[in-house]
């Protein structure tokens, strides 16, 4: 067919269509997710633009997608970028593709280290107050000894000028001291009352995101957070020449490292009970239901990302030692894992010395991130 013959009308419909034939459960959502990336449209330029022709490079692309989308593989692979929060990722073949459930569980890490974050502004602004009234208290001092000093000053210059020898002049000895520690007690005070010259410390948090993947979690935390500094991990070497790239392309790659190792094993040990927040995104799914998941999960997606083990806990239980060591005193781990071991990974969780352990719903109303602490240090 001829490029004239085939406008984005045409093309929405034609695609819907023809997907639709081809067993895709939500054929209109593929054919414009398609159509709007083959032709750089936004969805709703796929209507008021509905008579613009394609170009031939732009069937092309489609006809070569649509077929590819009509195999079953993810749109996310055949486009190669999905939108993931505040950010948009490169996504390819052999690295599981991010997916919602996930953006919870960045919802959580960095809600737990934004709560650090709060702790530490209070306790700097507390700081600052009482070095103020601190300041207050010794110039008030200063002021009265200084009062005192100018009338003994006074005295005494008036009783050396009635003997002829005077040498200070009377109102400049006792108007110089009060003056002056008057000016900076009203400067002290003027200290308290501004907020403007407080400033908080650097906020600085420590991040380990174990099984980066696409370096969806790091490279989120790291652009949410400015000051956050990220150690990303992985075993794949996909996985980790694609969160290497996405880091590098969303310009955190100062502040997010990745490393090739199993799990944790890479973490240098002088980081040991340090880091805020231990972050994952695991295989989870159950061996047994490898087989129920989607097709174009479970015949594209790759296995290793995916499959926990019996109880999808494999992973987990390693993770827990883990946390535990490298944690401070009342950091936070949050892990992504599936519904129907999640009563047993909070006892996990519980068991290997975390706290405070809780279950956060995802969109859907299943229970997918465990969230828990690792216990502050008492005073014995």
């Amino acid at each position: 067919m001829s490029a004239e013959a085939w406008t984005v009308k045409r093309a929405l419909e034609w695609t819907e269509g023809y997907l639709g034939r081809k067993g895709d459960e939500s054929p209109r959502a593929s054919a414009q997710w398609l159509l709007c990336e083959a032709c750089g449209l936004s969805r709703v330029q796929l209507y008021t633009d509905g008579d613009r022709p394609l170009s031939r490079e732009e069937l092309d692309t489609l006809h070569e997608w649509v077929a590819r989308r009509a195999a079953g593989e993810p749109l996310q692979y055949i486009t190669g970028e999905v939108a993931f929060r505040y950010v948009t990722l490169k996504v390819a073949r052999g690295v599981l593709i991010p997916r919602p459930e996930t953006e919870v569980l960045v919802s959580e890490g960095i809600a737990a280290l934004r709560a650090v974050q709060k702790r530490q502004d209070a306790a700097a602004w507390d700081a600052f107050v009482a070095e103020a009234a601190e300041r207050a208290r010794a110039v008030e001092a200063a002021r009265a000894e200084g009062v005192d000093a100018g009338h003994r000053d006074a005295d005494d210059a008036g009783r050396w000028d009635a003997e002829g020898a005077g040498g200070l002049d009377v109102d400049e000895a006792g108007r110089w001291d009060a003056d002056d520690a008057a000016d900076a007690a009203a400067a002290v005070d003027g200290m308290l009352l501004n907020v403007e010259r407080f400033e908080p410390p650097a906020f600085e948090p420590l991040v380990v995101d174990v099984c980066t993947g696409s370096g969806c979690i790091a490279c989120s935390v790291a652009s949410e957070l400015p000051g956050a500094k990220v150690i990303a991990t992985d075993i794949a070497p996909e996985a980790v020449q694609l969160a290497r790239e996405n880091a590098q392309a969303l310009g955190v790659d100062e502040r997010v490292k990745v490393l090739a190792c199993d799990l944790g094993a890479g973490v240098p040990d002088r980081f040991e009970g340090r880091i805020d927040l231990v972050i994952s995104n695991p295989p989870y799914v159950p061996s047994g239901i490898m087989g129920e998941i989607p097709s174009e999960v479970r015949d594209f997606e790759p296995a290793l990302a995916l499959d926990g083990g019996a109880d999808g806990l494999d992973v987990f239980r390693r993770l827990v030692p883990f946390a535990v060591r490298f944690l401070r005193p009342g950091g936070t781990l949050a892990v992504e894992l599936h519904e129907v071991g999640m009563d047993r990974a909070v006892a996990i969780a519980e068991e290997g010395g975390l706290c405070d352990v809780r279950v956060v719903k995802d969109l859907a109303g299943r229970p997918r991130v465990l969230v828990a602490q690792r216990p502050e240090e008492r005073a014995l």
